[in-house]
């Protein structure tokens, strides 16, 4: 695996052009379909083409482009939206899978968008704090919203009578929630290790354990720390997760969950 990113960085804008297509396409089906399961998607692409286009990492505000777009406050801003939004869309489609209506699925469901956030406020204050270790605990939400996802969805298979070629999203969920799972571990293992170095190089007593909020967010908005190489990105595992999260497989996915649920 090659240490310098930046020829995967400059190709990850293919995936913006990706995202167009799927916001012109879902546009398309407006009409069709239900105007917040549209929506809910078309956020999401927006958002992806954007973070395609100009890629940053929370920690350590490391960005490839010194550009005023390649900012981490706005693409923080942006993807706060874009995270309940799509988490929301999948929550729905729990709902909508549900034919016999059983409760505690669709409790399930709606916690999804609970923690996602929940998991919005632990991103947030470790971008402002600088404190690593809040990351962790976002991503632990994540772990457990797609884990909820997989029950829910294992549920379903198991005992909905599903038509229509609705049953394949059932089929897409388990099948994520059989890959992610164990990549999200590992991802997890790693983040705990990142907040322990953090926490022993900037020290207990460090004015950056206790930053104040105002001044994480003039760093959030001002601070650019241009990196091309595989750590400033997170190696791998930052790399499979850009790649599935922005340009191909979350974006293809919920396209298709649009198309689905598009009355025809």
């Amino acid at each position: 695996m090659s240490r310098d990113y930046t020829i995967f960085l400059w190709l990850l804008k293919l995936g913006s052009l990706l995202n167009l297509y799927f916001i012109a396409q879902t546009a398309s089906l407006a009409s069709g379909a239900h105007a917040y399961v549209v929506i809910s998607a078309q956020i999401l692409f927006v958002v992806s083409a954007y973070r395609c286009l100009f890629p940053v990492r929370y920690e350590h505000n490391v960005v490839f482009h010194d550009s005023i777009f390649s900012s981490i406050f706005l693409t923080r801003l942006f993807a706060t939206f874009s995270e309940i939004a799509y988490i929301f869309l999948f929550s729905h489609v729990l709902r909508v899978l549900n034919v016999d209506r059983v409760e505690w699925v669709n409790v399930l469901s709606w916690l999804m968008v609970v923690q996602v956030v929940v998991s919005q406020g632990f991103v947030w204050t470790a971008i402002l704090t600088e404190q690593f270790e809040f990351y962790f605990y976002e991503e632990l939400g994540w772990a457990f919203i797609f884990a909820a996802n997989t029950i829910a969805s294992a549920f379903l298979y198991l005992t909905a009578n599903t038509r229509g070629g609705r049953e394949i999203l059932i089929e897409l969920n388990l099948l994520f929630g059989i890959l992610y799972l164990p990549w999200q571990t590992i991802h997890l293992t790693s983040l705990r290790a990142e907040a322990k170095r953090n926490r022993s190089e900037v020290g207990t007593n460090s004015r950056a354990l206790g930053i104040l909020w105002t001044d994480g967010l003039k760093r959030a908005v001002r601070v650019k720390n241009r990196r091309a190489d595989a750590k400033s990105w997170g190696a791998l595992i930052g790399l499979t997760w850009m790649t599935a999260y922005w340009a191909t497989l979350i974006p293809i996915w919920t396209y298709y969950i649009v198309r689905v649920l598009t009355p025809r």
